[in-house]
């Protein structure tokens, strides 16, 4: 099912086949989630109890330190804070505005820089 928007608390989710809609109360998974993402929605005698979202995600990098000149040749970390306001550790190269791949399977880690 498709994320198409945040109705106060509630996640909205349409099946694009059929043009239904199901809500999905806050959750996990909506530090991984942004408008038109498509998700697994579980679903049980009528009602949402689950939303798995895809197991990578690219997300867009809303704050972050600059790296130093220099730190990169010797490798290093920052916090970068992404779109969705998911914080995630990333290498010193990594800019506000650039999009970055994240494994939500294991919590929102950094896998690479989009291309």
């Amino acid at each position: 099912m498709q994320y198409t928007y945040k109705d106060e608390d509630q996640y909205v989710f349409m099946d694009m086949d059929t043009f239904e809609e199901c809500r999905c109360p806050s959750g996990d998974f909506e530090k991984f989630i942004t408008e038109g993402m498509t998700c697994s929605v579980l679903q049980w005698d009528g009602k949402v109890i689950g939303v798995e979202p895809p197991e990578k995600v690219t997300l867009e990098v809303t704050m972050t330190d600059p790296g130093l000149k220099g730190n990169t040749a010797s490798g290093g970390d920052k916090p970068a804070t992404l779109e969705t306001g998911l914080t995630v550790t990333v290498p010193l190269f990594v800019n506000i505005g650039d999009r970055v791949v994240v494994n939500t399977a294991n919590g929102g880690e950094y896998k690479e820089r989009a291309k």
